[in-house]
Parts: structure tokens; C-alpha cells; sequence
């Protein structure tokens, strides 16, 4: 059976690291879309773009990533779209607010590679297909 490409927004507001993970995800047979920041990628979804993976930064100017969620949630943008939290910060309150505002996963950028994050973020997505 065929995998079938995953379409992923990933969200940060610092274009290195935006490059870098797109360019990753896209190696590995995922549809990548970027966002450079919360408000880029609001506009993106209320557009019509539906992806199935939502990634993002926490710590960001303007809007953070909980309130993004929080935004794409109170206006039903992307229902069906898994969110993981990729960031440095990893205190537990953060991850407690994290899945409490409903994302599936949370990675903290510091201590995993790019190559790890990929392999944590395509667990994540297969854990929650198994349980369908």
C-alpha cells in the first residue's frame, strides 16, 4: 500500500528554521506549506487551505502559538488538521496547555534533531490513524 502524502503547515517566525524544516518535511514525502508566523498562517486556513498537520512555535511576536490555536479553534478553521507544538520551551505547564487546547503532540526543538522531530511527528500521526 502506498503512503499517501501528508499535507503540512508549519508555523514559526524565524525563516531559518522555517527553510530548514520545510526542506526536511518535504524529503520526507510531505506536502509542505510555511507560515512565517500565526497571522500568515490564519489567513492561510481561513483561505481554504486544509492541511493535515499543523506545526508550530510557540514563542512568537504578535500572536503565540496557543493563541493561534485557540483562533483556528474559535473560528473552525482546519477541524480535522492533528496540531503538534514544536518548541524550545519545555516546562510542563506549557505541554499540560498544549493538550489541553487539544494538540495531539509536543516537541521540544532542543532536544531532538531535524531528523527526530520528523520521526516523533510521523509516530504521532500513525498512533492517532491506529486508533481510528
Amino acid at each position: 500500500m502506498e503512503e499517501q502524502v501528508k499535507k503540512i503547515l508549519i508555523v514559526d517566525d524565524d525563516i531559518f528554521l522555517l527553510d530548514m524544516y520545510a526542506l526536511k518535511f518535504s524529503k520526507s514525502n510531505f506536502s509542505v506549506s510555511t507560515a512565517l508566523g500565526p497571522e500568515v498562517a490564519i489567513e492561510k486556513l481561513r483561505s481554504g487551505y486544509n492541511p493535515d498537520l499543523i506545526l508550530t512555535d510557540i514563542v512568537m511576536p504578535v500572536m503565540d502559538g496557543f493563541e493561534m490555536l485557540e483562533k483556528i479553534k474559535e473560528e473552525n478553521l482546519s477541524p480535522s488538521s492533528i496540531v503538534i507544538f514544536l518548541s524550545n520551551r519545555g516546562q510542563e505547564s506549557d505541554v499540560t496547555r498544549a493538550l489541553s487546547l487539544g494538540a495531539a503532540g509536543y516537541i521540544v526543538k532542543a532536544s531532538s534533531t531535524p531528523s527526530e522531530v520528523i520521526t516523533k511527528v510521523n509516530d504521532i500521526i500513525n498512533s492517532l490513524e491506529n486508533k481510528k
